[in-house]
């Protein structure tokens, strides 16, 4: 897999296997799994049988099954299916910020953690699908759930860069690139799963909700996990610095130790007041750093299923 596909590591995954990522409340799919469908009743067979545990009733006992083998049998009625997880991937430039102690960029980084992704979700027999965006959406890959879906998501991965802001000749957006972006996600899944955003959430924290609360609306089970540079968390800078501006911001030659407290309460402030607002729509917010190795990232995150 390594050769051809550059993101899904061996060595990385391997250190994934059992782990699971669990759909909450009600999804929409067509394939027995582990998810519970909101088409109970429609036509539909039993999704599986299994053992009589003492209290089961007997109503539901599959007698020609216990004919066969004579073994006692359920049949479970309430279907479970497949579920679609849709990974959103930020490919705004300021993904592309990587500081001098730092492995990864956050763009690779967060490569990394979808590829890790795709690969929990394809091994448990769910469906993935990566869209990458910015001011809109870049690049599409359908919900999949064969392991040669991996191929197309390699694809985009190896494909997608952070382009500098002074190379796009999009028109400046009427509403804010954060709300936007969300809003057209929100129209293009039509298939209400799991959602799945990747992005360092550098954008005005009212846009960030409007989008992803349009997520919400529609049923998805969403998921923000906040991918940040350990320097723009720590801000260790001493001597006098020359900051690069991105998104189209301005250089700005400045004295980091008069800036940091500041800095970092205004860094702070900004990442509560989305984490704060996610829990009142029922969003789970999860904060990665890149120098954390990526299977322990997709660890500290499905942790909170």
């Amino acid at each position: 897999m390594a050769k051809h596909l550059p993101y899904f590591d061996p060595r990385t995954l391997s250190k994934l296997e059992g782990l699971t990522l669990r759909a909450r409340g009600t999804v929409e799919g067509a394939v027995t799994g582990a998810h519970r469908s909101p088409f109970h009743g429609f036509a539909a067979e039993f999704a599986e049988h299994r053992e009589y545990a003492p209290g089961d009733d007997l109503r539901y006992v599959d007698w020609k099954v216990y004919g066969r083998s004579d073994r006692v049998f359920v049949k479970q009625f309430e279907e479970e299916t497949n579920f679609a997880c849709h990974v959103l991937l930020d490919a705004s430039e300021s993904m592309s910020y990587r500081s001098e102690t730092a492995p990864l960029s956050k763009l690779e980084f967060t490569k990394h953690v979808a590829a890790a992704i795709s690969y929990v979700v394809v091994k448990q027999q769910d469906a993935i699908g990566l869209i990458t965006f910015d001011r809109k959406i870049e690049q599409l890959v359908r919900p999949g759930r064969q392991p040669a879906h991996w191929k197309q998501i390699s694809h985009v991965l190896e494909t997608t860069t952070a382009r500098p802001k002074a190379e796009s000749r999009e028109p400046k957006a009427a509403i804010p690139p954060s709300e936007s972006a969300l809003t057209e996600l929100a129209e293009c899944l039509s298939q209400r799963g799991v959602v799945i955003v990747l992005s360092d959430l550098f954008a005005e924290s009212d846009s960030l909700m409007r989008g992803l609360k349009r997520l919400r609306h529609r049923k998805h089970d969403v998921r923000v996990w906040q991918i940040v540079d350990p320097a723009e968390e720590d801000f260790p800078f001493d001597d006098p610095t020359l900051f690069h501006g991105l998104e189209g911001w301005a250089d700005l030659p400045a004295e980091p130790r008069l800036l940091r407290a500041a800095y970092q309460r205004e860094f702070l402030a900004h990442r509560e007041s989305l984490r704060h607002q996610c829990r009142d729509v029922s969003i789970d917010f999860c904060v990665l750093r890149t120098d954390m190795p990526v299977e322990l990232a997709v660890k500290k995150c499905l942790a909170t299923n």
